[in-house]
């Protein structure tokens, strides 16, 4: 039987609590068992949760039905953490997006499981690709596709995912739909893990720096984008919006 973590439930979205020191054995629990036929594995999204992506799973349904299939759903805005404490008195243990990629990665090296990479832009995911495998020696890159591709060509794309067999599919910027593409074809992919996020392979490539550990344990990363793209600015008022929503959460219950 599979290990799972605890999932609680905050402003109607789910949220996994998984610690550091548990996530080895729960991702190796959540690996398809070798003596089942691999394709029987029920899909097995992994969704690295931000406050923005919370308040859009609140409107949007296809969203939120997204995350209530994921195996995990991981969260990495420190306003998900103390707000969940606040409501529910749970803690919920945060991950710099890029350092959890990583974390899986180095778990899943260790029994040399395929791995397909699918968005950005062809150089960058070639530098990604050649950074990944210096790194990870004992994964099996399986192939790679970059993110914008025509519409037409899509389905050959997803049979080619489905035929490779990977382990863990890893998508990012430039996919049609984003992490929604991932929940779009699930039923089409094979049984892997699934994981999308943004800057992935930029990260990889060196183009783009992830923030300081010190930067981001303080939930403070957002100033920087912040000063990058000023109209995330603006930002601002969802996050009070969520506060509220706390605090009318909290008061209703009592």
């Amino acid at each position: 039987m599979e290990t799972r973590p605890d999932r609680i439930i905050l402003l109607r979205v789910p949220l996994d609590i998984v610690s550091p020191e548990e996530l080895p054995d729960i991702i190796t629990n959540l690996v398809p068992n070798d003596k089942d036929p691999y394709e029987s594995q029920e899909k097995r999204n992994i969704v690295l949760l931000s406050l923005w992506d919370l308040l859009k799973a609140r409107r949007n349904s296809e969203y939120r039905d997204y995350l209530y299939n994921a195996v995990l759903v991981i969260p990495i805005s420190k306003s998900l953490v103390t707000g969940a404490k606040f409501l529910t008195g749970k803690k919920l243990y945060r991950y710099m997006p890029f350092k959890f990629v990583i974390s899986l990665l180095s778990i899943l090296e260790k029994r040399e499981y395929p791995l397909f990479l699918r968005g950005g832009k062809s150089q960058i995911l070639k530098k990604a690709e050649k950074n990944i495998r210096a790194t990870f020696p004992g994964l099996k890159i399986v192939g790679r596709c970059e993110g914008k591709i025509r519409k037409q060509e899509e389905a050959a794309v997803i049979e080619a995912i489905r035929k490779s067999s990977p382990s863990i599919l890893l998508a990012g910027r430039g996919v049609r739909g984003k992490e929604l593409w991932i929940a779009r074809n699930s039923n089409r992919l094979n049984s892997g893990f699934r994981l999308w996020c943004s800057d992935l392979f930029d990260v990889f490539a060196e183009k783009k720096h992830r923030p300081k550990d010190a930067v981001f344990e303080r939930g403070l990363e957002g100033i920087g984008y912040c000063f990058r793209s000023p109209l995330k600015f603006f930002r601002v008022f969802p996050f009070i919006y969520y506060n509220l929503l706390l605090l009318i959460n909290k008061i209703s219950k009592r």
